[in-house]
């Protein structure tokens, strides 16, 4: 899991400020948006891999992280990249100062700088846009968090603020939220994934293992993209069971899979 977060300082214009927040699911979910939140949390978790393991290649670099203060993954086909860098001062471009490639696994990356830095005025230029937008709108948390982007449809963005995780053997879950970003940069939708934030552990009194989560989800009537994204990413995983207010209980699996078994 990614153990730090970019702590982005914004000013924005009051328009961005507006935001539609999602309301809770008055039906069961579907199989098929059962397997769509399996999908985005695996690649959340695939998200959280790359960008650790880049940052773990861009040490030899030492880096100065005040001239690159956001990192966004993306992947294209079946390998990831990584970027540092920052807007320029007036938000047209996205100026690429170290980048790291996959290699042949998912934790392989080589890590380089780019001097002069490379102007990106697509994809990372929009997403780092995104970013800051759903961070100014959530505010100063009193935690670390870090962020994740991916695509969505319609040329929008999916920004994710989890906390991050401080402490070796403990994994939070809550205090989540998943924004859609339109392309201009605007809030489309604010999704509260969980409320308050529940620290997992991995055991619970010395040799005592603890084989499945549990908790109640009290905001929407199907489990969340984060919820997936736990599981996988717990070490080891372990399996989740979801009760929701509609009184379903869910259980996913350690491959991210979802049944509904109540």
């Amino acid at each position: 899991m990614i153990k730090q977060v970019a702590c982005i300082a914004v000013v924005l214009s009051s328009y961005l400020l507006l935001a539609q927040t999602e309301t809770k699911e008055s039906v069961a979910p579907s199989n098929a948006e059962l397997a769509a939140i399996t999908e985005r949390g695996r690649t959340l978790e695939e998200y959280d891999v790359a960008a650790g393991s880049a940052t773990d290649a861009m040490v030899a670099l030492k880096p100065d992280a005040s001239a690159a203060p956001y990192f966004i993954a993306r992947k294209t086909g079946k390998a990831w990249e990584v970027v540092f860098g920052k807007l320029n001062p007036t938000r047209d471009s996205f100026l690429i100062v170290y980048k790291a490639s996959q290699g042949a696994s998912p934790k392989e990356f080589t890590a380089k700088k780019i001097d002069p830095p490379a102007e990106d005025h697509g994809f990372y230029l929009n997403a780092a846009k995104a970013i800051q937008t759903a961070s100014h709108d959530f505010g100063t948390p009193k935690r670390n968090y870090n962020a994740y982007v991916l695509p969505a449809e319609k040329g929008q963005f999916y920004v994710y603020l989890l906390p991050a995780q401080t402490v070796e053997g403990v994994f939070p879950l809550g205090g989540d939220v998943r924004y859609t970003i339109a392309a201009d940069g605007t809030i489309v939708n604010k999704r509260q994934m969980h409320r308050a934030i529940l620290e997992s552990k991995d055991s619970l009194n010395q040799g005592q293992k603890v084989a499945a989560g549990y908790h109640s989800h009290t905001v929407g009537n199907a489990p969340e993209d984060s919820d997936v994204f736990h599981v996988l990413s717990r070490k080891p995983p372990l399996p989740e069971y979801v009760k929701t207010p509609d009184k379903h209980l869910y259980a996913i699996q350690t491959d991210g899979s979802i049944q509904r078994v109540q």
